[in-house]
Order: C-alpha cells, then structure tokens, then sequence
C-alpha cells in the first residue's frame, strides 16, 4: 500500500485517519494542504475516485464564501478555482495509488488491506 493522507494539522478528522493508519502499523505520507496542496493531477485522480467535485467539498467549512463563489462559478472554471482555494475541500482525503476517499471513511480503508 501507498498511502498518502491530505489534510490539516487542525483538523480532527485528518488526525483520527492517521491514528487509523498509525494503529496498524500502516506507513503514509502526511501532506498539510495549508504548506502543500493537492497537484492537478492528484486532484483529478481523487475527483475521478471519489465520484465527482461535489464529493470533495466541505458544505460547512468556516470559508463559505469562497463555497458561494465556486457554486456560482462557470462550470469549466470550477476545477481551477476549487484548486486555488483548497481549503474547501472535505479533509482528510486519503489516497492509495488509483483509490482514493474523502472524509475519514475507515470501513473503505480495510478493504484496502
């Protein structure tokens, strides 16, 4: 397994999936989207797993305005402005090569064992 976790060092959740991981002796890489954020292409590899950008995005992240915005936004522009503003992605998003999730979703990572 290659297991890449993208989240916050704040966030709760992205805490628990590495406590997750940490627990079965599971090796990742931590990513802190606030110093290093998801590349184009991880975003459109986890996009396509995950079942679309709507999936992705947090509706109660303290940044609505920015939600708002990209709601409202074209829908060829969407991806890029999302990608500008990554904290209104759902954290943690957890990636092992093709497979991805978002939110701490443990009942997918066992399957991945």
């Amino acid at each position: 397994m290659n297991i890449q976790i993208f989240g916050t060092r704040k966030c709760f959740e992205t805490k628990k999936a590495e406590r997750y991981f940490k627990e079965r002796g599971v090796k990742y890489q931590f990513i802190d989207l606030k110093e290093k954020g998801l590349s184009k292409g991880e975003y459109q590899s986890v996009r396509q797993a995950v079942g679309g950008r709507d999936a992705m995005l947090c509706t109660d992240c303290r940044d609505q305005d920015t939600l708002l915005l990209i709601k409202y936004t074209a829908e060829e522009d969407k991806d890029e402005k999302i990608l500008e503003n990554q904290q209104v992605l759902k954290t943690p998003i957890v990636r092992n090569g093709k497979m991805a999730t978002v939110g701490y979703q443990p009942e997918i990572w066992k399957g991945w064992e």
